[in-house]
């Protein structure tokens, strides 16, 4: 396992809090269905699965951004719970409560719902979109709860250029705890590394 500090990963959804209304496509109701592509590899490995890197192609569309009542829920939740895993319950039924903000899937499987999106600018006109959501329970991880499923969420951090192109990295298994040799929030990652995101591109 590994753990990334809050300005490598959650901290964006932070950062995010000070985005105004004015910032393009950050309106649901203006935003245009945007969709991207990407070559994901994988270096992790698990007595469970493959013992080798893998590698995917990614398809993720988003239909929407989320809303600044939405970025609030969720921080009040970080900023009044104190106990870790009732923290991160509160924020995953919330977060499975909200409206799918877009979509992403596997070129070989049907995918899953994102539940939240933010954007923020980048310099020379580029940008950076932060994704959440939960994530696909298989059916022998629900039944047998392994220590994996106390890392509920997947979070996506993508740098963008100004022709919609770039790379990010996911994190597929994570959760969010205290730091503490900092005493700061941080994102645990079940994983020792996030899966690397590669040639990510926007489809017109």
């Amino acid at each position: 396992m590994s753990t990334m500090t809050m300005t490598l990963a959650f901290g964006l959804i932070l950062t995010a809090a000070s985005l105004t209304a004015a910032i393009p496509g950050d309106s649901p109701q203006n935003t245009a269905v945007e969709e991207f592509t990407a070559f994901a590899v994988n270096t992790n490995s698990r007595p469970t699965g493959p013992n080798r890197p893998t590698t995917a192609s990614l398809t993720f569309t988003i239909e929407r951004w989320s809303t600044d009542e939405e970025l609030n829920s969720l921080m009040a939740i970080v900023k009044e719970q104190q106990d870790v895993r009732r923290m991160n319950d509160a924020l995953l039924k919330v977060l499975q409560g909200m409206p799918r903000v877009g979509r992403i899937r596997e070129s070989t499987t049907v995918g899953w719902d994102l539940r939240f999106a933010r954007q923020a600018k980048l310099d020379e006109g580029g940008r950076q979109i932060l994704i959440a959501t939960d994530r696909p329970i298989p059916h022998w991880e629900a039944r047998d709860q392994p220590r994996s499923f106390d890392y509920r969420f997947t979070v996506l951090d993508i740098r963008l250029d100004k022709d919609n192109r770039g790379e990010g990295k996911m994190l597929a298994d994570t959760r969010l705890v205290v730091d503490r040799k900092t005493n700061n929030l941080a994102l645990e990652h079940y994983d020792i590394q996030p899966v690397r995101l590669n040639q990510i591109r926007g489809r017109n």
